[in-house]
């Protein structure tokens, strides 16, 4: 069989640039190489798409000395739509080189200009076939304003919340503690458009009001101030149905906060002490029922494709809430949204492939 050749996009320009290599690292040693001919591209944080090393340690999660990719003089030239899907790269003394046909783009991208329907728009425009989100369901879901409107309008709960703009912050925090006055204590103050929890502050009072919203604004220009619910943290893998079938529902997981205050950047990606996560969840039946129909659910809403992490709060009453959809969620082989496909009986390497296929077969 004839190898089908994917290239596995990663970097980016975002401030979740180095989560992306790292990705990249698990995805370059776990990904089906008697199936799939890899060429991996790296964009710098200047946005220069690169050709880089096939090399899963050069990208490995290192607290410490996280990956990124470098800018190396090579430049990737994109195939042109209606034409042959042929792969170049011009190298740092001008020569070009082909690289091939290719089949499909994995796109492993966190954050603005990966994970908000621009790379996905672009690909689009070229006619290459890609895995993961579309541009709809990427845009909605990057930005929490929104993806929490149209999970309302399809009847699935979210969090309180109000939202604001740059404009707004004047530092009168009088002024914003009074427009949330409705909302309970502690909140959640995060950027509308970022992930990993980059710029995501807890406030327990007022007095810390000011200091978050600075840390979140230094991020996006659009912030949302939300209720901090109390319950279980509870996050659910979705997978888009292959052909007529329907989309399917992986086991949930559970973060488990012992001595942090939430699951910040530092608890996900740096081994800090303080959380931990446990996959399968320990639910019931019912539940477990419960939160892979509302994931469903929160999935149609956002005409989700490819693939989805649904993050929960199970109130005390047994209700999910949805905090958020991840349209291109944590994927290093620590992350959640793998470990419950593995939970589910698909492994790291399967789940991969699966999001090839689909996209092949979307194509």
């Amino acid at each position: 069989m004839d190898k089908r050749a994917v290239a596995v996009l990663f970097g980016g320009r975002s401030s979740e640039h180095s989560i992306s290599s790292a990705t990249a690292g698990g995805v370059l040693r776990a990904i089906d190489r008697d199936r799939f001919r890899v060429i991996p591209v790296g964009i710098t944080r200047a946005g220069a798409f690169v050709l880089e090393d096939d090399d899963p340690d050069k990208f490995a999660l290192d607290p410490a000395n996280m990956p990124v990719v470098a800018d190396n003089g090579t430049r990737i030239l994109w195939p042109e739509a209606a034409g042959a899907s042929v792969l170049r790269v011009r190298r740092a003394d001008g020569t070009v080189e082909d690289l091939g046909a290719i089949d499909a783009v994995l796109p492993i991208l966190h954050g603005p200009h990966g994970e908000d329907g621009t790379i996905q728009g672009f690909f689009d425009t070229l006619e290459l076939p890609y895995a993961g989100g579309g541009v709809l369901d990427s845009a909605l879901c990057m930005d929490k304003h929104f993806m929490k409107i149209a999970l309302q309008a399809a009847g699935v709960p979210v969090a309180p919340w109000i939202t604001l703009r740059r404009a707004q912050w004047t530092q009168d925090v009088a002024a914003i503690a009074a427009q949330a006055a409705h909302l309970t204590l502690p909140w959640f103050v995060k950027p509308a458009r970022a992930g990993s929890s980059v710029g995501v502050s807890k406030v327990h009072n007022i007095d810390e009001l000011a200091a978050a919203l600075d840390v979140a604004f230094a991020e996006d220009d659009k912030v949302l101030l939300e209720e901090g619910l109390h319950g279980r943290e509870i996050e659910v893998g979705v997978l888009e149905g292959r052909g007529t079938d329907a989309a399917r529902a992986s086991l949930p997981g559970e973060i488990v906060l012992t001595t942090r205050e939430f699951y910040d950047f530092e608890g996900k990606y740096l081994g800090g002490d303080g959380v931990d996560v446990v996959c399968p969840a320990d639910m019931s039946a019912a539940e477990i029922a419960a939160v892979q129909e509302m994931a469903l659910r929160a999935f149609e809403a956002v005409d989700g494709r490819g693939l989805a992490r649904v993050d929960f709060f199970l109130t005390p009453h047994g209700l999910p809430v949805v905090n958020e959809l991840n349209t291109m969620p944590g994927f290093t082989p620590i992350s959640m949204f793998p470990k419950c496909w593995i939970a589910s009986g698909v492994s790291y390497s399967e789940l991969i492939s699966e999001l090839i296929d689909t996209a092949l077969e979307r194509a």
